[in-house]
Parts: structure tokens; sequence; C-alpha cells
């Protein structure tokens, strides 16, 4: 009987060669926390896919940078790229900083920029995962107002876009759930909670940092956390199933689009 034949070692190779390589780009941080948090993400998501060739690079302070992996992926023979901002909401870096480093890359490259991971029903439930980990339960939800506390930015479409995720975490059974801003917006994490203990349907507060790695600010929502006496302070969303998954979507709707990176003249 004959036996259908099996892809040769090289045909699976060009495989994964076809494939648009996941490129990662994060903001970076001083603080070594944060590019091993990013790191841990990212290996997370590529053995999600074990086939898919997944690259990560920093805008700022840590290594390697975007423009040092583009020149290696060019320099591989690479020729389609998804570019992918690990942010939580469309502000500058997603607007301008990573589509300005984007176009410097060499021409031979194919380009396509993803969608920022927010807004989205797996960052909720990432949140509430970091939720239950300090402590929380289901049981919880109908007395516990959580701060919703976010890095903060100057950019009107960031912050109603954490304001409506605050919304939507609401709406899956919290008592009560107020937005906060370590930096640019208002409130801070230590006034979010003192209000939220106005409220006599809330028993107890949690702090939830709507960050996705530690680092400077992060640690401003913490002390504020502390400061105002919260109940239950939570983890950042780091590497967290739902999080490498969401890379995942985020790249598979970009390489379906198929919108390239318009280049400069």
């Amino acid at each position: 009987m004959n036996r259908p034949a099996l892809p040769s070692p090289t045909t699976a190779l060009a495989r994964k060669r076809s494939a648009p390589v996941l490129f990662v780009v994060a903001h970076g941080s001083r603080d070594p926390r944060h590019a091993a948090t990013v790191q841990e993400l990212v290996r997370r998501a590529g053995a999600l896919r074990p086939r898919l060739r997944v690259e990560t690079a920093f805008l700022d302070f840590n290594l390697p940078s975007v423009p040092g992996v583009l020149d290696r992926l060019a320099a591989d023979g690479v020729r389609d790229v998804v570019a992918l901002p690990l942010l939580l909401t469309r502000a500058f870096h997603a607007k301008a900083d990573i589509p300005a480093v984007l176009r410097q890359a060499s021409p031979s490259l194919s380009i396509r920029q993803a969608e920022v991971l927010g807004p989205s029903p797996l960052l909720l439930a990432a949140v509430e995962r970091r939720l239950y980990e300090a402590g929380l339960t289901p049981a919880d939800k109908p007395t516990t107002g959580v701060v919703l506390a976010s890095a903060g930015s100057t950019d009107p479409e960031a912050i109603a876009v954490i304001a409506e995720t605050a919304r939507e975490l609401r709406r899956t059974g919290w008592c009560s759930v107020r937005p906060a801003f370590a930096s640019a917006s208002l409130p801070r994490t230590e006034d979010a909670v003192r209000a939220l203990r106005t409220d006599p349907a809330v028993r107890r507060v949690a702090v939830s940092p709507y960050v996705i790695a530690p680092g400077r600010l992060p640690d401003r929502i913490a002390a504020g956390a502390t400061e105002a006496e919260a109940d239950v302070l939570a983890d950042v969303l780091g590497a967290s199933p739902e999080l490498a998954s969401l890379l995942l979507e985020r790249y598979d709707g970009a390489r379906a689009a198929h919108r390239p990176v318009a280049r400069t003249a």
C-alpha cells in the first residue's frame, strides 16, 4: 500500500519561513524586571506556536534594539514581519514612535504593524486571574471594589480606552470599578482607593495594576495602594496565558489584514 510522503526537513523549514516573523516591540525600562517579564511573555507565546519565529526588541533602555533586530532579520533573508506593539492602548508610542522606527527598516522587509493589545476580553480575564491569585474568589465580586490602575497617558483615546475597560470589568460582576493612573492623568491609585471606601456596598478594595511588566510606574501604583491601605494588591499582568494568547491573536489579525507600514519617500 502506498503511503503519503512525509514532508522533508527542507519543506518544513520553508513553511516556517513562509509565515511572517512575529516581532514584539516593547517599551523598555531601566528596571531589569521589565525586560525579564517581557521575554518570559514572548517565550510563552512562542511555545503556543512552535513553528513561528518570534523576536523581541525594545524602544529604549534595553537590548536588543528595534533597528538592530530588523537589520538582523533582513540579513537572515526574512521578507515578511508583523510588528506587534506590546502596549495596552494606542497612545504616542503606537501612533508615532513605533511606525517611525519601522519605516527606517531595510526595504527588503515587508512590515505590518499589528494592533495594540487592548481592549480585549482576554485582558479582562488576565486582570481577574491576577485578582484571584492575590486571594480573591468569584464569590467576593459583589462586595469588592476594584481600582484598575494603569500607567497613564496624555492621549485622550488611551484614557477613554482605560475608562471603558473599567466599565467592562464592572459588568463582569465586581461591586464597583474605578480607573486610576500612575502618571499624566488623574485620579491616582490612592485617591481611587479612598473613593471606593465611601461606597457602602464595598466591603474590600483591591488594586489591579493594568500594566504588563514591573517598573517605576507599577511601583508607584503599589505605593499608592499601600498608602491608602487597599485590602488586596494584585500583580502586574505579566506572562499570563491570556496575554500570550492575545499576542498570537493580534499577530493573526495583522497577517490577515495585510496592510504594510508606509515607507518614507
